[in-house]
């Protein structure tokens, strides 16, 4: 296994900053390899290694390429006793759903990271992938990511969806109504995106599933999580800031992000004007951008190729996290995504680096 010489430290006592920097004491080691599979043996265990070279980009430390995903879907959930028939109010309306499904489609990136999360991602038999990318997202293993392609969610191939004879779509934003229906009339269809955020979504998902009560367990399990990591690394004491980058845009990732809501299950405290709704910044104002330490995403490449123009830049350079070498680039598919699977993989990004900095 190969290994990068960048290391993410304990923090120094240093000069003060405004805002209050305390934490417990952390050393981990960053790898450059990235171990796959997903979850239960099938449809891979070649487990292969993923060796990466990039550890800093613009002075922020790279966060999860040591990441093992080999256990990031658990063994199957068993369906619910009771649940063969469940009637799913979902964003497309009402869908009866009927029996354990064995043969899943997904369209959508949080639709397949709820049969991750529940254990079923073997049982999915075609996936669209996020848009303008070739392949699924990393954080899910690789056996995940060979599953066929069937498409994107704005333009599923309703062909191939027919050929694969699903006994469940399962998708995420509703497409126009004519495709909707003609997915309908293929397989009962449930869309997952519906008002109260990820957690409701994902307990509609496993509704659709048969699963709704291992859902509640799972969500328990990651409530549980969040508190011990937050109890761990004194998260209440380290004020964090998120900022994500387009190809020509700047966003403060606030408390209705799927990222503020995940740093809020932890305890970990946002600078003062982070703390409500997400919203623009530009290079020209900095200033709210900072914090205790920066976790920066980029939106594609577009996205990291603006992060690295402002980043080496001198109004980057003087924020407080930069001089301190506090600021962290984490995976945009984690980060900006949704889902149970997503958030765990938030916690294990936090414990390796929210009392740490970067160096190498």
């Amino acid at each position: 296994m190969a290994s990068s010489n960048l290391a993410v430290m304990p923090f120094p006592a240093r000069r003060p900053a405004g805002l209050r920097r305390v934490g417990a004491l952390v050393a981990l080691a960053v790898t450059l390899t990235a171990a796959a599979g997903c979850g239960s043996t099938g449809l891979t265990d070649a487990d292969p290694s993923i060796v990466r070279t990039t550890t800093m980009v613009a002075g922020a430390g790279v966060v999860g390429l040591e990441r093992d995903t080999r256990t990031a879907c658990p063994a199957p959930a068993p369906m619910d006793p009771g649940a063969s028939t469940r009637n799913v109010a979902h964003a497309g309306g009402a869908t009866t759903v009927t029996g354990d499904p064995m043969r899943i489609v997904v369209l959508g990136t949080q639709a397949l990271d709820t049969t991750c999360a529940l254990g079923l991602w073997e049982r999915v038999v075609g996936a669209t992938l996020p848009p303008g990318a070739s392949a699924q997202p990393s954080y899910l293993g690789t056996g995940i990511g060979l599953i066929p392609s069937v498409g994107s969610p704005s333009a599923p191939d309703l062909d191939r969806i027919a050929q694969l004879k699903p006994d469940l779509i399962l998708g995420t934003s509703v497409p126009d109504a004519a495709v909707a229906a003609k997915l309908s009339a293929i397989a009962p269809t449930v869309f997952d995106s519906v008002d109260g955020g990820w957690q409701r979504q994902f307990q509609v998902a496993a509704l659709a599933l048969g699963r709704p009560e291992a859902a509640k367990k799972a969500l328990a399990d990651y409530h549980r999580d969040a508190t011990q990591t937050g109890t761990d690394l004194n998260a209440s004491q380290t004020q964090a800031s998120v900022v994500r980058f387009g190809g020509d845009s700047m966003q403060v990732q606030g408390s209705d992000s799927f990222a503020g809501q995940v740093l809020s299950d932890a305890g970990v405290r946002r600078p003062a004007y982070q703390r409500g709704k997400s919203y623009p910044i530009t290079s020209s104002d900095l200033s709210n951008a900072d914090g205790d330490l920066i976790y920066v995403l980029f939106d594609g490449d577009a996205g990291k190729s603006h992060a690295e123009q402002v980043m080496n830049g001198d109004a980057w350079r003087e924020l407080g996290a930069a001089v301190d070498r506090r600021v962290f680039n984490v995976d945009d598919t984690i980060w900006h995504g949704d889902g149970l699977t997503a958030a765990r993989a938030m916690l294990a990004d936090l414990r390796a680096t929210l009392n740490g900095f970067v160096t190498g």
